[in-house]
Order: structure tokens, then C-alpha cells, then sequence
């Protein structure tokens, strides 16, 4: 079972493939791993209660922290996997990922290089490439260089005066299309040359240079009218553009740099940190920072990066921000904001892990601290919506009618961002004729605020208007007849795309959709639609039960609406005796209702 300090974590993990690193309680890393479905595969090293593997159970015993990066796809996590473990080398990957060290593929320094794999490299000259964390994907790049480069793998010393002393026979590799027999010299030693580098550029990663050398190779071909050979160099890039991942992890274009994002509220900011050497994501990490003054984010980020850069981890000149900062006297930069291209992906990234991280910090806030989060959505809806106050005490209006009739509205009051119900109010519109949502809002506003400035209440910060300009408006206006226009903040929100109008603004405010803010906004608004079309309902078939008792001779409005006080429905009053009745009515009407309903049977 995992220890309490992170079970809420674990449980909050995103279903998203992604690196996880696993932390002992003095911060030495202990273990980096990947996953499909990170939080699956976090939670399954502590619901096992014995591991297969006693380090394992070691491992887990020592866990104190856990940290995460998301990723695009199963690939990009097992690439980042990869270049983490390369750079900082933690202890428990090697002793509980392989007892031996990990594969490489190697191109041998000889006339007529071979290309194979191999573990522990040696001094020898040759160049090896990885290492791979999976011996999986290290075959796929294998497969794929066979199918592009029918190079040899026979052991051959192959010398010019071996060859020309004809010392060997072809053999089944030839024959079945794996080798071009430079062997018995039937293929030179310049092409050969030419796959093996070729081959380099696809083990480094630079597939560009690859394909335009095969996109030269197509057009030389057709050029001679070699249209045989133009297709097989046509086939060997569509088997490149197919292996070429689009991973925002690895790209050898993008050379040394670093990735910063960051998301605020109003006491904080979440820093999400990339860095890239060689095209690979070697590094990365969460900031959180907490705000003393009324710092901007760009002072803040710049103080992160002073930090990062004090520390030694980085000396890369290039930083790619979401935004242009205002920073000045920084020419040592070269800051750039992509908008495309794998720079961009990256930025999509760090900015994907930095949201997590936000939502990751502040749920684990909320739960051990539920005044601190009131607070903390209170003071994130009066930045949303440019208030003057804390919206401590909100409320939300909305009307109801079938086509003008039965007319009503609904008041909903929430207080320090939660539902106050047995504040709720609905209100009968009594001044207004048809269908007239505006002149309806602002009788229900005027009524509402009279009264409790008459009886000595407290006014809300925040109104709220379910409609658009019209019914903001109508607000505005009954605030001003009672003289609290400018005191009380209002607003309207439109269904439509959820805008926001402001007073004396003609344009409307949008807010993020997954928004604190507007969720409560919307809450608020779904909760007095609810509210008050109960209470339409309630009132429309109480009218239409009314029409039916009006019909009895001798039975007014207010003897109906009498007898259904009492007997709560038509039916009860049908099948009450003549005394029963007599409690309600006088005996005329008494007789008459039960002579009504006798007749109807």
C-alpha cells in the first residue's frame, strides 16, 4: 500500500503515457521508468503486496516522492525513458531493469563495415550508437536498416587482395536479396560506403538528411531513365517517412535549448521545465514558487531561470516561452515563440505537464486545507472578473414563463463559492404583461434589493444575469433606480458561448472553459434556471387545477385556492365527504363540488 503522503497523488495521476521518477525522502532519484497509462502503472507497485523481485521490494520501501511527465504516445515515453536514464544513471534502473548493461548497435571499423548489436562497447575504433533502453525497439531500427541497406553480415575479412584472389562464395544472404556480394566484387566498395553512411544518419536520428539524400537518389535515377532504380530508392523513403516518428522528444533538429512554461494564480505560479541537448529531452522539472509581492510573471519566471542557471544545470543560449517576456539587458537569450514545428510541440508539452502539476498541488491544497481553497477561488474569480471585492456573497436571477403566463423568477445566493439554499428565493412577477424577459429582471432586481436594504440585510458583491446585453441592462437600470449602481458588481452571461458582458463594455469577456470561475458562474446560472423553473411548474399546474375547481358553480379563485391548500389535489378533493368539505367551504358549495365530481363518473 502506498505510504498516506501519496496516496492522493497516485490516485490523481493521469491515464496518459508519460516517465514517472521515483524519489527517496532525502531527493536522490531512485528509479525513472515508463509507462502507457501512468497512473496504472504507478499504482501497481504498491498493490502488490509481494514484488517478484526482492530489489523491487526495496525499491518501493524507499519510495517518498513521485514525479511525472506526460508525453504524446507509448513511444515518446520510452525515448524520454531513455535519455533520462542516460543522464543522471539512477541506481535501482540498472540493477532492476537488466543485470547487464544495454544494448547498442554497432558499425565496425573494417573495409566493408558490418552493422550489429551488441553490449558493452569496447575501444576499437568502431562507432556504436544508443544505448537502448529496450532491446524491442533497438530490433525495430535493425529490421528497418535491413530492409533499406542490404548490407553484409558475414565475417569476412574483406580485403582487396582476398577479393581479387577470389577467397569466397556467395552464399544464401545474396540469394535470397539481404547482400550485394561484395564478396566476389559484385558491388563497390564507394556505394557500400554510401548505405553505411547513410545508415549513420538514420542511428543519429537525422532522417532529413537521409531522405533528401534518397529524394537525390530518386531524381538522379529518373534523370538516366533508371525508373527500376527510382522506385526501389522511392520504396526506401516511404519505409523512412514511415519509421520517422513526429516524438516532441527526440529531434535532432532542435539542438541545445530550454522549454519554460508557466501558469499562475493569485498566490502562486507553476514553473514546467524542459532541457534539451542534442535534440533529446534530457531534463525536466516542476517549480512551484510562491508569490511575495505583486510580481509579474515575467519577474518570476526570470527569477526560475537565474535559479536554474546558478545551480549549473543549463547553459543553453536559446529559451523557447509561450510568450515575448519584457525582460531587457538578457542579449545572452535568443528567445524564441514558436508557433509551428517541433519547437511548438514542445512547448505543448511542457505546458500539458506544467497544468498537471498546477492541478496536482492545488487538489492536495484543497483537500487538507478547505478554507485556503475558498479563498483561493474567491480570489481567482475577483482577477477573472476585475472586481473590486472578494465575491464572498453572490447572486444569480433568472426568469421562467410559458408564453407570459404563470411569469416568475428565481434568486439563487451563494456564499463563499457554495450553494446557500435556504437563501433561495422566487418571485411572482406581478408588474409585467407577456413575455418580457427585461422588463421582468429588473422588477425582480428592484424588489429584491429594496427589501433588503429596507430590512437591513447584507448585499451581495456579484449579480449575476442569466441572459446578454438586454437583461444586463435591465439590471443595470434597477440598480440605478435604487442607488446601488457602482456599489454591486453585475454581469450577464449568454448560453450561447458562454460570454460574459460587463456594464458599459461593448465587448464581451470569454474565460478559459475549464475555468474555477466560470464553472461556478455556470453552476450558479444551471442552479436558478432549476430553481425557478420548479417553481414555474409548481405554479403553472397549480393554475390549471385552479381552472378546474372555477368550473364548479359557486366554487371562486379563492375557494379553490382554499381547498387545494387543504387537500393538497383535485383528486383528494373529488373523493372527500361532504363534512370534510364543509371544513373548507359553506354548504352550497359544499353540495355543488360533490354534485361536479358525482356527475363526472
Amino acid at each position: 500500500m502506498a505510504p498516506e503522503h501519496l496516496r492522493d497523488k497516485i490516485l490523481n495521476l493521469p491515464e496518459s503515457p508519460g516517465v514517472y521518477k521515483y524519489y527517496d525522502q532525502f531527493e536522490a532519484l531512485l528509479y525513472i521508468g515508463k509507462a502507457k497509462n501512468l497512473k496504472k502503472r504507478v499504482s501497481s507497485y504498491f498493490t502488490k503486496t509481494i514484488h517478484e523481485n526482492r530489489k523491487t521490494s526495496v525499491l518501493v520501501s524507499k519510495i517518498y516522492s513521485v514525479e511525472f511527465t506526460v508525453v504524446e504516445s507509448e513511444y515518446d515515453a520510452l525515448l524520454l525513458e531513455n535519455s533520462l536514464i542516460k543522464e543522471f544513471q539512477p541506481r535501482y534502473n540498472i540493477n532492476l531493469k537488466d543485470d547487464k548493461s544495454y544494448p547498442y548497435i554497432k558499425i565496425t571499423k573494417e573495409r566493408f563495415p558490418r552493422v550489429y548489436a551488441m553490449r558493452n562497447p569496447i575501444k576499437d575504433g568502431s562507432e556504436y550508437f544508443g544505448p537502448y533502453s529496450s532491446v524491442r525497439m533497438m530490433q525495430v531500427v535493425l529490421d528497418l536498416i535491413k530492409k533499406l541497406y542490404p548490407i553484409r553480415n558475414c565475417k569476412y575479412s574483406l580485403t582487396q587482395r582476398n577479393i581479387k584472389e577470389n577467397k569466397f562464395r556467395l552464399c544464401l544472404e545474396y540469394h535470397i536479396g539481404n547482400c550485394k556480394g561484395p564478396c566476389v566484387g559484385l558491388q563497390e566498395e564507394e556505394e557500400y560506403n554510401q548505405q553505411i553512411q547513410h545508415i549513420r544518419f538514420l542511428l543519429k536520428g537525422n532522417l532529413n538528411e537521409l531522405k533528401i539524400q534518397l529524394k537525390f537518389q530518386i531524381s538522379e535515377s529518373v534523370a538516366k531513365l533508371a525508373f527500376e532504380d527510382a522506385q526501389a530508392f522511392k520504396n526506401k523513403l516511404d519505409l523512412v517517412e514511415k519509421y520517422q516518428s513526429k516524438s516532441t522528444v527526440v529531434s535532432p533538429n532542435l539542438g541545445d535549448l530550454e522549454v519554460l512554461t508557466m501558469v499562475s494564480d493569485t498566490r502562486k505560479s507553476y514553473v514546467n521545465y524542459l532541457r534539451v541537448a542534442e535534440g533529446m529531452i534530457i531534463q525536466t522539472r516542476n517549480i512551484e514558487v510562491k508569490k511575495k509581492l505583486d510580481e509579474t510573471d515575467d519577474e518570476l519566471l526570470l527569477q526560475v531561470i537565474a535559479e536554474i542557471r546558478n545551480k549549473g544545470v543549463s547553459s543553453a543560449s536559446e529559451l523557447v516561452l509561450s510568450k515575448m517576456p519584457s525582460w531587457e539587458g538578457l542579449s545572452q537569450f535568443r528567445i524564441t515563440v514558436p508557433q509551428l514545428g517541433e519547437k511548438r510541440k514542445l512547448l505543448e508539452l511542457s505546458m500539458k505537464n506544467v497544468l498537471y502539476f498546477k492541478k496536482e498541488k492545488t487538489d492536495m491544497e484543497d483537500k487538507t486545507d478547505p478554507i485556503a481553497k475558498t479563498q483561493r477561488i474567491l480570489e481567482t474569480m475577483k482577477t477573472d472578473l476585475r472586481l473590486k471585492d472578494l465575491p464572498a456573497h453572490i447572486e444569480c436571477f433568472d426568469n421562467s414563463n410559458t408564453q407570459g403566463l404563470y411569469p416568475v423568477s428565481a434568486c439563487v445566493v451563494f456564499k463563499d463559492a457554495k450553494a446557500s439554499k435556504k437563501e433561495y428565493r422566487h418571485f411572482n412577477i406581478k408588474t409585467v404583461e407577456g413575455p418580457n424577459d427585461f422588463a421582468s429582471m429588473e422588477e425582480v432586481i428592484n424588489r429584491r434589493y429594496q427589501r433588503l436594504i429596507l430590512e437591513n440585510q447584507s448585499l451581495p458583491q456579484l449579480i449575476i444575469v442569466d441572459g446578454g446585453k438586454g437583461q444586463l441592462s435591465s439590471g443595470v437600470k434597477a440598480l440605478k433606480d435604487i442607488g446601488l449602481y457602482g456599489k454591486i458588481a453585475i454581469l450577464g452571461i449568454a448560453k450561447r458561448l458562454e460570454e460574459l458582458y460587463f456594464p458599459e463594455d461593448p465587448y464581451p469577456l470569454y474565460l478559459d472553459k475549464k475555468s474555477e470561475t466560470l464553472k461556478i458562474i455556470q453552476q450558479m446560472r444551471d442552479e436558478a434556471h432549476r430553481f425557478g423553473i420548479t417553481h414555474h411548474r409548481n405554479r403553472r399546474e397549480k393554475g390549471s387545477l385552479q381552472s378546474v375547481l372555477t368550473q364548479i358553480p359557486f366554487v371562486g379563485e379563492k375557494s379553490s385556492q382554499e381547498l387545494l391548500k387543504v387537500f393538497k389535489s383535485v383528486k383528494n378533493i373529488k373523493n372527500a365527504s361532504i363534512n370534510d368539505l364543509l371544513k373548507v367551504v359553506n354548504q352550497k358549495q359544499a353540495k355543488s363540488i360533490a354534485d361536479f365530481f358525482k356527475n363526472q363518473n
